[in-house]
């Protein structure tokens, strides 16, 4: 895949849907929920953040300069993100969703 996220984007496969119910029925293509899960193909450096503004009293007249926060998720990560985050992309023939980092909301063991 050439193909490298910028800022805190993370490019994740999504898993397949299940194939059976616990009672053991099968699920038809149609009918599958599409899963919140999947595995990190690719992920950016991170992304530049300004820092918290103070919500009460003067305001400081100091600049204050941005702060990088660096990404946490690695490729080959297997992680749990929002239903409805992301965009849908196909990247060499494969559909996967570009999601930012915020809204991958853990790893799964």
């Amino acid at each position: 895949m050439n193909f490298r996220p910028l800022h805190d984007w993370v490019v994740i496969e999504p898993s397949e849907g299940k194939e059976k119910t616990a009672g053991g029925l099968y699920i038809p293509d149609t009918a599958k929920e599409k899963p919140a899960e999947g595995k990190v193909l690719a992920v950016g450096k991170g992304r530049w953040e300004e820092p918290e503004k103070v919500k009460w009293g003067k305001k400081s007249k100091e600049k204050k300069e941005k702060v990088f926060k660096p990404t946490t998720v690695k490729p080959g990560d297997k992680v749990l993100y929002e239903k409805y985050a992301g965009t849908k992309v196909e990247l060499d023939g494969k559909e996967v969703v570009l999601v930012r980092e915020s809204e991958v909301l853990g790893w799964l063991g």
